[in-house]
């Protein structure tokens, strides 16, 4: 009679770890017995907590997620300083430092996956294989100029007219379909239309909105030291994001780096089993996930 199948034992450990201008917080989910290399799971703005769903798939590996600096257990020395995907990659390596060094396997999601393309443009010997799922590398569209002026506007909206006026032109632009008119042309998003407050609280400092957006799609991505690097970079996009600025941004950038982008299931936030409403395919995205890290894709 054939053994029951058991799941590896996993024991979570939180670490923190000081880098110039922050203290990074990180979690090591370790199983009692581990295949392959570490894995890290990274988002940015989005903290550990949301890959906490698809960790659970992936109890054979030492899973590593953290919170980015300015977000959530992560502090900043100075919370008024610009932060860059070069200060984050930064982060990445000194982190896969405290592992005990590279190669690692990394899944990266959104603005994560933009700082995991500078970290491996800047520390190729980091990374096995990057999957890097719908980066909002947005200078690499034929339409980058309107692009980057619409994320401009959402950080001027944001600084004059507070949360929910800037949110409301976020979930516009990232959700219009295909090429992004003048920035005159773009229609002016009623914020209760997305249950959002049109007033001003006062309150400034969001992550996404204040910290990362402007650096993150502005960045300009080393191509040619992607290129290079020894790291397999694998572009992902969601199956329901067809048409959409992260669905068209990974498909040029595969493109320019000369590879094909991997359709995964559901939409940009898939991998979670529900991201405030939006239901995600965890246990399929991390079939597909493991299919691409195991070279079967």
């Amino acid at each position: 009679m054939p053994e029951p199948m058991t799941t590896p034992r996993t024991d979570v450990h939180t670490h923190t770890l000081e880098t110039p201008g922050a203290v990074l917080t990180y979690d090591v989910r370790r199983p009692d017995t581990a295949a392959g290399p570490p894995l890290l799971m990274i988002g940015s703005p989005m903290d550990a907590g949301g890959f906490a769903d698809l960790a659970t798939h992936f109890t054979d590996r030492t899973v590593v997620t953290y919170d980015p600096r300015g977000v959530e257990r992560s502090t900043r020395t100075d919370p008024s300083a610009e932060v860059t995907p070069h200060d984050h990659a930064d982060d990445l390596h000194r982190i896969i430092a405290a592992l005990g060094g590279g190669p690692v396997d990394v899944f990266a999601s959104s603005g994560g996956a933009v700082n995991a393309l500078v970290l491996v443009a800047t520390h190729p010997d980091d990374g096995r294989t990057l999957v890097a799922h719908e980066p909002p590398a947005v200078d690499v569209l034929p339409d980058r100029e309107q692009a980057l002026a619409a994320v401009a506007d959402i950080g001027r909206t944001y600084q004059a007219r507070g949360f929910g006026p800037a949110m409301a032109k976020f979930i516009a632009l990232t959700s219009h379909q295909g090429p992004i008119p003048d920035l005159a042309d773009l229609p002016e998003p009623d914020p209760a239309q997305f249950g959002l407050p049109a007033d001003d609280d006062g309150s400034r400092g969001d992550p996404l909105l204040e910290q990362n957006l402007i650096s993150c799609t502005h960045h300009r991505h080393d191509l040619d030291a992607l290129r290079r690097a020894p790291t397999r970079v694998v572009i992902g996009v969601g199956a329901e994001s067809a048409g959409a600025l992260t669905d068209r941004t990974s498909a040029a950038l595969a493109e320019q780096l000369g590879t094909t982008a991997v359709t995964f299931p559901s939409h940009h936030a898939g991998f979670v089993a529900d991201d405030h409403g939006m239901q995600g395919e965890p246990e399929a995205f991390a079939a597909t996930l493991r299919q691409v890290l195991d070279g079967d894709t």
